[in-house]
């Protein structure tokens, strides 16, 4: 077990809940800086969605990815750079005809949830290894589109992000590193706590961290409440961690955070369990990454 721990802060998500935090970063330029200051601050990876900056709705606009990204490296902070690829993937059956989408489904072709990673290259991007109720919706990974994304990835250079939201995904991820589709070492991140998907708990946490590769680094993050619970369980069974806006808008009860604040006391609790935090190029020297 290497001592230091990675750290990532996910700044915005994708999620309806821009509209509850008084401060929530929405513009290119807010997700920026917010991802420059978690750099300062500890963070070795910044998770990335973008969002259209008139309303706040999660966007997968090629453009705004890009003036996120070109806005971090040229400031000359050499933090991680994690592109989501969750946009194209939810699915809501329609009233009339459940084999056609109604509203809020935004499925698309595998390829087409590339196009900003295709262009800008980052260091990581995610992949979310399976299908699964995300709330009232349906977040659609087929096996095929999974193997089509995942080779995609590979023939890029992109470093993927093995998003893992139930036990089940461990086991089809560890069928795409079989298949020669993921090379290794293998990254994992548990999921836990998205509603109606694996509860953030102690016990599901050791299950899911028993499932992995042996040789994989593996980072874990619980949603809300539950965010710094699994901060400091993830830390002291030898893991990574995340932190930031995405997964919780609150510091403590009725105190907004923000992602500043939300990686400092990240950064404390892995201090005071006698870890140590990873700078971004031991990051990329662990996870094999060139840059």
């Amino acid at each position: 077990m290497s001592n230091e721990v990675i750290l990532t802060c996910a700044v915005c998500g994708g999620h309806a809940n821009h509209g509850k935090h008084p401060d929530y970063p929405i513009t290119p330029e807010q997700i920026a800086r917010d991802c420059i200051d978690a750099a300062k601050a500890g963070a070795a990876i910044v998770h990335i969605h973008v969002r259209d900056p008139q309303t706040g709705v999660r966007s997968g606009d090629p453009a705004l990815f890009r003036e996120v990204v070109e806005r971090i490296r040229d400031s000359g902070s050499d933090v991680l750079i994690n592109l989501t690829t969750s946009e194209g993937a939810r699915f809501n059956p329609g009233d009339e005809d459940a084999a056609v989408g109604g509203p809020g489904t935004t499925l698309v072709q595998p390829l087409e949830r590339l196009h900003h990673v295709e262009e800008l290259r980052p260091d990581i991007c995610t992949l979310d290894v399976g299908t699964f109720n995300f709330g009232e919706t349906i977040f659609v990974n087929t096996p095929a589109h999974l193997r089509i994304m995942a080779k995609r990835i590979q023939e890029l250079g992109v470093k993927p992000e093995l998003e893992v939201f139930e036990p089940g995904h461990i086991v089809f991820a560890q069928r795409l590193i079989e298949e020669g589709l993921i090379e290794g070492p293998p990254m994992f991140q548990l999921c836990l706590g998205i509603p109606h998907a694996s509860p953030a708990t102690p016990e599901i946490l050791t299950v899911m961290k028993n499932l992995l590769p042996e040789d994989a680094n593996w980072s874990a993050f619980g949603i809300s409440r539950m965010e710094f619970a699994i901060v400091a369980q993830a830390a002291s069974q030898g893991g990574n961690c995340r932190v930031g806006l995405e997964d919780n808008l609150y510091l403590d009860k009725g105190e907004f955070a923000t992602n500043l604040k939300l990686v400092e006391r990240a950064v404390r609790i892995i201090r005071e369990i006698g870890r140590d935090l990873a700078t971004p190029a031991q990051a990329a020297e662990r996870l094999g990454i060139s840059r």
